[in-house]
């Protein structure tokens, strides 16, 4: 028997659970904050109604009516466009191969959160005092890259087996694996909980971070407009990627889902209510990180100098302005007295080595993905009352956004497949094998430099391919199979016509903005070196930090081609079949 949802409800917070992901809480704050603040959500806002609605809409509406997955789907289309749905399949076991490390990276931390104090909240003490390497950062940035990840100063150099990432890797695998052979039935009863717990989590953080010192600080940062970025490219293309990816188009997964609807399913309402959903929990997920991000900025004056350097008469007293009240001491007053000092000490200030502490400065670091998960966030939640409460919540928060994503993603890949074979011990050995074939492929990341493999397969492996399988989705169903046949399904399944607002969505915008698009992100990737941020302890007595820039080694290179490779096959294979059913329809 065809498996179905229980209920609409269901449906719904399983494609709520699968678009809303880790990337609402960690990528769309840094994208606000980089380019222009409350400025980016217009275009943002732009591209969501002009691509992001229109082609959701599109993925639902084939997915319902056809009933198959993403290659069942295309090859109903036309039977020369089963290349789409197998791209698709790939990408999809590219992004499953990384998405499920990060998940075991959450869970670690969540176990680690039921102590007094934080693991992470201090510098480990020796006999000689305290580590150098962590005195130098911060007790949260020590612990991340020493005591969790271990990491090399190389993606080169692979250092072993981490063998705690292994165990959290694999308790993560066997979670998402119960949950995917179960089936939708199953599945759908998790996203009840999945989908709703981190909503109740963002709002109890917002509270609580608005009870904070300088929380309104970081807000005011976060939405004051810089109107002068929306002129430039960069913005919208960022914008237009992260409509993209926010919304889990070209996974197979929208297709998945929605193929277990009833044929008459109002998909153009699931379509709206999904998405806007997904732009308020982005829009949700900013308050929270920079009502924090606000608080630790605030903290920052706490750790400066300039008070001891009075005590110690290095500075005058006089160089203070008389209504700064150290006790209470804001970033616009930190902000004036370091300018007197400079410009005071001009011939001095290099050797003084004060932290210039303003806001805008802070506010601009570590705030995008495992930098503001793992190092930000947790050294912020070391000032909480009861930290280990919060810290908790917070993790778990992450795993659950994880799980919806993951099994979203997982079930694009089971379903096209199951559409060949039926039999249950088939189903079963099928969604078995493809968790552990997985996390064998993946353990390259359990080795000390596997951190660097992740930001690989994040950087590379689903941008560009995404893209352009999302393009030959539109093609094919506007100009193949045809735009006006299309309604009139939509007509037929619905009870009404779509608005005619679609039809010229999905026949010309979509395409231009889409091929727009893939030509800004492949000048992007010409001109920007393949690399990454690597931690480099020789460079632990600089005051500039432990991070750099490193290029990828040959052999990371190779890989890497060897990604492209599958990306230019599933390109040609796709583009193929396009040709086949232009010229010669069937």
């Amino acid at each position: 028997m065809e498996q179905a949802w229980n209920s609409k409800l269901q449906y719904i917070l399983a494609q709520v659970g699968f678009s809303v992901g880790l990337g609402n809480v960690w990528r769309f704050p840094y994208l606000c904050q980089k380019n222009g603040g409350g400025a980016y959500l217009v275009p943002y806002f732009i591209l969501l109604i002009l691509i992001g609605v229109p082609l959701f809409f599109l993925e639902l509406a084939v997915g319902q009516k056809i009933r198959r997955g993403s290659i069942g789907v295309w090859n109903y289309v036309c039977p020369h466009l089963g290349g789409i749905g197998v791209s698709s399949l790939m990408v999809c076991g590219f992004v499953g191969l990384y998405y499920n490390v990060i998940i075991g990276w959450s869970i670690f931390y969540f176990f680690q959160s039921f102590q007094y104090p934080l693991p992470w909240a201090e510098c480990p003490i020796r006999r000689n005092g305290s580590l150098p390497e962590c005195e130098k950062s911060s007790a949260t940035t020590y612990f991340w890259y020493r005591q969790t990840l271990n990491t090399t100063s190389t993606i080169a150099d692979s250092g072993g087996l981490n063998v705690k990432m292994t165990l959290s890797l694999l308790v993560a695998w066997i979670i998402v694996c119960l949950a995917v052979i179960r089936g939708i039935a199953s599945s759908g009863k998790v996203m009840y909980f999945s989908s709703l717990f981190p909503y109740v989590v963002l709002f109890c953080f917002l509270v609580r971070g608005l009870l904070l010192k300088g929380a309104v600080d970081g807000i005011a940062h976060m939405f004051t407009p810089k109107l002068e970025k929306m002129l430039e490219p960069q913005v919208w293309r960022e914008a237009a990627t992260q409509v993209f990816f926010a919304l889990g188009l070209g996974f197979g997964g929208v297709i998945a889902f929605s193929s277990y609807n009833k044929i008459d399913n109002n998909c153009h309402f699931d379509a709206v209510l999904v998405s806007f959903i997904n732009f308020f929990t982005s829009i949700l997920a900013t308050l929270v990180v920079f009502a924090v991000l606000g608080f630790k900025a605030n903290l920052m004056n706490e750790k400066c100098k300039i008070l001891g350097y009075l005590n110690a008469n290095v500075l005058s007293h006089d160089l203070i302005p008389p209504h700064v009240n150290f006790s209470q001491l804001s970033t616009v007053d930190y902000a004036e007295i370091y300018g007197v000092i400079k410009a005071v000490k001009e011939g001095s200030f290099s050797e003084l080595g004060l932290d210039p502490c303003v806001l805008e400065d802070e506010l601009n670091k570590s705030v995008q993905g495992t930098g503001l998960a793992f190092i930000a966030f947790t050294e912020a939640m070391t000032h909480f009352p009861a930290s280990p409460f919060w810290s908790v919540m917070f993790f778990f928060m992450l795993i659950n956004l994880g799980l919806g994503s993951m099994i979203g993603t997982m079930t694009g890949i089971t379903t096209p497949v199951l559409d060949t074979y039926k039999a249950e011990y088939k189903v079963i050995a099928i969604k078995a094998m493809d968790c552990i074939n997985k996390d064998f492929l993946i353990q390259g990341s359990n080795s000390r430099s596997g951190n660097y493999f992740v930001t690989m397969f994040d950087d590379y492996s689903a941008g560009l391919p995404l893209t352009i399988v999302v393009i030959l989705e539109n093609v094919s169903v506007a100009w193949i199979y045809g735009t006006k046949r299309f309604m009139q399904d939509l007509e037929d399944m619905l009870g009404f016509r779509p608005h005619a607002f679609y039809f010229y969505m999905w026949k010309y915008v979509s395409p231009c903005c889409l091929i727009v698009l893939i030509a800004a992100t492949v000048i992007e990737m010409a001109i920007s070196p393949p690399g990454y941020n690597a931690w480099v302890e020789e460079l632990v007595s600089q005051p500039v930090g432990k991070q750099c820039k490193v290029s990828y080694k040959h052999f990371i290179l190779t890989l890497i081609d060897i990604l492209c490779i599958s990306l230019v096959t599933e390109f040609a294979v796709s583009a193929r079949s396009i040709y086949f059913s232009l010229y010669f329809p069937s």
